[in-house]
């Protein structure tokens, strides 16, 4: 079942529509407890603050720090509930994250990089 997931996010990664944020890819990917698919949609080295620990990681990094939390807090859901202006600047969206009733918040900062935006920072706090 894992092989499916991770293929489905590799299919909606080299899909995504140039210059669009992959809202659909990350809510997935979250959903699905799958830090590659997130990371993937990252600069090379993305800022990471989850429940107060912060750090700049590469992807493979930023992939073991997130599957930490995933195996600590497994999803239940995850929905964006804010996506902001795409400007060509950047970008940010809040989604929300729950796992066995423990709700968090998801702040996604975006950075334009030639004509994709690709994840700068990413902060999950408790709601």
């Amino acid at each position: 079942m894992g092989f499916f997931y991770s293929f489905l996010t590799s299919l909606l990664i080299s899909l995504h529509l140039v210059g669009e944020i992959p809202y659909s890819g990350l809510e997935s990917a979250f959903s699905d407890n799958n830090p590659s698919g997130i990371v993937n949609y990252g600069k090379d080295k993305i800022l990471i603050n989850v429940l107060g620990t912060e750090g700049v990681y590469s992807h493979s990094q930023a992939a073991l720090v997130l599957k930490d939390f995933f195996t600590k807090k497994p999803s239940s859901s995850f929905k964006f509930i804010f996506k902001g202006k795409e400007t060509p600047e950047g970008s940010f969206a809040i989604g929300n994250y729950v796992s066995k009733g423990e709700a968090f918040r998801v702040t996604i900062q975006f950075k334009k990089n030639g004509n994709d935006y690709k994840i700068e920072s990413l902060t999950i706090e408790k709601a």
